[in-house]
């Protein structure tokens, strides 16, 4: 198995772009605003639902809501030594998926049930200044770094570890490690940490109603119980999080062709929210809000319906045409392939950028290790 990863489909704010996809995208871009701008990605589009909820004036759910959150203080466990705050206007949030096989995900996808967690998914988001477009990157789980010293929430101190694999950070310290491990890979400040476990994600798919989308070829993975014909489905919760848990339906059996699926079904679930118009459906709302409190956690900054609240506010101008989905540049390790290694190099162009609130340049992705399931999923909608 040979790990890859992708170049994205487009760099916000290139208009130059030749991609079809980027095309139909500017086409889409032509109708009236709708409630895909108040989407940014599963954690923060689900946020947004709370502002509307939070508008009501419903104070019992709103104090229900409020009690369903579980935060970390990432700035108390990781003190002063960290990148400077940028100040230019925009934000950095850490997303991480947590796939732990303990409690009510066990039955999800397998593995074994050793009360342990590993973050399977991390994206960084950058939100640009005006909050009218933003840039997420992907880090590839098998990635091999350099992991700081840190501290877990328990107090309990863990010693710096040499060329580690990225997730290795998560399971061994939580959030406030795998903070620290962005921070010293990338030399870019995480404003905000957003985190949703198995269990929760499966549940806001099925409140959503499930998510449409079309493969362009059959993935069949005993390991994520997925097993879809090419054609377009409505995916169900645990069909989805088998979706973005396969590596060996599809491609080339990388974490990194799995990456590809995640940011394409991120995709088809801002399309979905659009399409069953959440933001109409009182009831549909609440139930979103409820699970997603209940599944997610935030650092304490983000830790109340209130903070939420004026956090989802400031992206509802971005929609899901302007966010740019891009994987870290790495290479195959020469030593073990099915491990990956920074391309240090074009990764700098990739933190640079977002350091200074620019687009990420093309030439960042240019001649990386690529996946090969760029285009097996895309958006059902309108099929």
């Amino acid at each position: 198995m040979s790990p890859e990863s992708t170049p994205g489909p487009g760099i916000p704010g290139d208009t130059g772009s030749t991609d079809p996809r980027r095309r139909a995208g500017k086409g889409r871009r032509r109708k009236p605003p709708t409630v895909r701008r108040r989407a940014l990605t599963v954690m923060a589009w689900t946020a947004a639902g709370i502002v509307v909820l939070g508008g009501t004036g419903a104070g019992y759910l709103y104090l229900k809501l409020n009690g369903n959150l579980t935060t970390v203080d990432i700035n108390q466990m990781l003190g002063g030594d960290r990148p400077e705050k940028a100040d230019n206007g925009s934000e950095n949030i850490l997303v991480l998926g947590s796939d732990t096989r303990s409690g009510g995900n066990r039955k999800l996808g397998g593995g074994t049930d050793d009360g342990s967690a590993r973050s399977d998914t991390a994206m960084i988001v950058h939100v640009y200044k005006g909050h009218k477009k933003a840039g997420v990157v992907s880090i590839p789980r098998d990635t091999l770094v350099d992991r700081p010293e840190c501290t877990d929430a328990h107090g309990t101190e863990h010693p710096a570890a040499r060329n580690v694999m990225f997730n290795e950070a998560y399971s061994t310290g939580g959030a406030a490690c795998a903070v620290k491990t962005v921070e010293s890979l990338t030399g870019v400040r995480m404003d905000h940490y957003l985190e949703v476990d198995f269990s929760g994600f499966r549940t806001l798919v099925d409140d959503l109603g499930g998510v449409r989308v079309t493969t362009t070829r059959a993935i069949h993975d005993p390991d994520s119980h997925l097993n879809l014909d090419a054609g377009t489905h409505t995916l169900d919760g645990q069909q989805a999080l088998g979706l973005v848990r396969t590596r060996h339906g599809v491609g080339d059996g990388s974490d990194l062709g799995r990456i590809q699926l995640q940011q394409a079904f991120v995709k088809a679930l801002l399309d979905q929210v659009e399409h069953v118009g959440v933001f109409s459906n009182p009831k549909k709302l609440y139930d979103l809000a409820d699970t997603a409190t209940k599944s997610v956690t935030t650092d304490s900054d983000l830790g109340s319906v209130n903070s939420l609240i004026s956090f989802a506010d400031g992206l509802k101008g971005i929609s899901s045409s302007r966010m740019t989905m891009v994987t870290m540049p790495v290479q195959y390790d020469t030593g073990n392939a099915n491990r990956v290694v920074v391309d240090e190099p074009k990764a700098r162009q990739v933190w640079t950028a977002l350091r200074n609130d620019r687009p990420i340049p093309r030439t960042a992705t240019e001649g990386t290790a690529t996946g090969e399931a760029r285009d097996v999923v895309s958006s059902g909608q309108g099929q």
